[in-house]
């Protein structure tokens, strides 16, 4: 978190205003993980902080592309993609290798700064995971999976300038992994009732882990991201209809795959028949 802070540091000295800006989000973020890991910090005046980067970094972006699509989807963006991260970093190197995965892949989306800025996102990732993987001996908590999220949005941002709107939720395709699992398992708990901003060990991925282990876990999301990376970059490079057709069968894939999961996983509360 430290390096990817220090990066926004440096490249403000190119743009100020945009970078100077992620920076500043990225430390409240960070310093809201940090307050929730001390002081367990109620759910609602997190959730503000987070919509509050959010905003910040909307008027960033506006000032810089001039784009109200961009800054309308980090209001949005932010919040949802660190909860993500929070609520998928529970089991040994699945939240920093994903967002390793999706460093690598948006930093070959892009170009110029925002590439180069992916590429130390990914590499700060890689940095860490043999610490916390197969057993971790250190641990992201929320300042660090917050963290993360609010990187992989600002990437996802950045990357946004370089394609029409048609293909915009193609450069969704490597967080997929990570955002059916939580938002799907989010839905299913929401339809049973439950409380669903509490914590809870129903997702997928923690399924599994209690019978397969983390290190299996987390290679197979692993995988999975890796073929959607692919399939991405090859959807951006046809464009148009072809490219998105391809990612909304992988989207459609993807979302079947884990009801199918989900039920052998014992999980079929909350999934119609």
């Amino acid at each position: 978190m430290l390096a990817t802070l220090g990066c926004c540091v440096w490249l403000s000295r190119m743009d100020a205003f945009i970078w100077g800006w992620a920076a500043t989000g990225l430390a409240l973020i960070a310093i809201t993980g940090w307050w929730d890991d001390h002081r367990n910090l109620p759910v609602w005046p997190r959730l503000a902080m987070h919509v509050l980067a959010g905003g910040l970094l909307a008027i960033a972006l506006y000032a810089h592309s001039g784009s109200w699509q961009i800054s309308a989807l980090a209001i949005v963006l932010v919040p949802v993609l660190v909860n993500v991260w929070n609520f998928m970093d529970g089991i040994d190197g699945l939240a920093a290798s994903q967002a390793a995965l999706c460093g690598l892949a948006l930093a070959g989306a892009t170009s110029g700064s925002a590439q180069g800025f992916a590429l130390v996102v990914a590499a700060t990732c890689l940095g860490f995971l043999p610490f916390n993987l197969p057993q971790a001996n250190i641990f992201l908590g929320d300042v660090g999976s917050g963290a993360l999220g609010y990187l992989m949005a600002l990437l996802v941002l950045a990357c946004l300038p370089a394609y029409p709107v048609t293909l915009w939720p193609l450069l969704l395709m490597p967080l997929g992994a990570m955002l059916v699992d939580a938002g799907m398992t989010l839905g299913c708990r929401m339809w049973r009732g439950e409380r669903w901003w509490q914590p809870h060990v129903q997702h997928l991925y923690q399924r599994f882990a209690r019978r397969a282990g983390h290190g299996w876990v987390t290679a197979a999301y692993a995988g999975w991201t890796a073929l959607a990376i692919g399939i991405m970059l090859v959807a951006l490079r046809l464009g148009g209809a072809e490219g998105l057709s391809a990612g909304g069968v992988f989207a459609v894939t993807s979302l079947g795959l884990w009801v199918v999961l989900y039920r052998k996983a014992g999980g079929s509360e909350g999934i119609s028949s």
